[in-house]
């Protein structure tokens, strides 16, 4: 998921995306524990949109903070 596709998503669709992908990195940790997983770069790149989310998230925060403030 690029950063431009999380930022086209609303705060309640981030929010069910990024328990999504929370999900499926516990997943994915577990098939690498239990040797099923073929693929490590996996774990990467969910970590990644993981970290995605959260910055479109903090970034809308503090627009909110700015906004109100004014």
């Amino acid at each position: 998921m690029q950063i431009s596709e999380v930022r086209e998503l609303k705060n309640d669709e981030l929010q069910k995306e990024l328990l999504n992908q929370e999900r499926a990195l516990m997943n994915l940790r577990f098939r690498s524990a239990t040797m099923q997983l073929s693929d490590f770069t996996e774990i990467r790149k969910t970590r990644k949109a993981i970290a995605r989310i959260h910055t479109v998230l903090r970034e809308r925060e503090i627009v909110a903070e700015m906004n109100s403030d004014e």
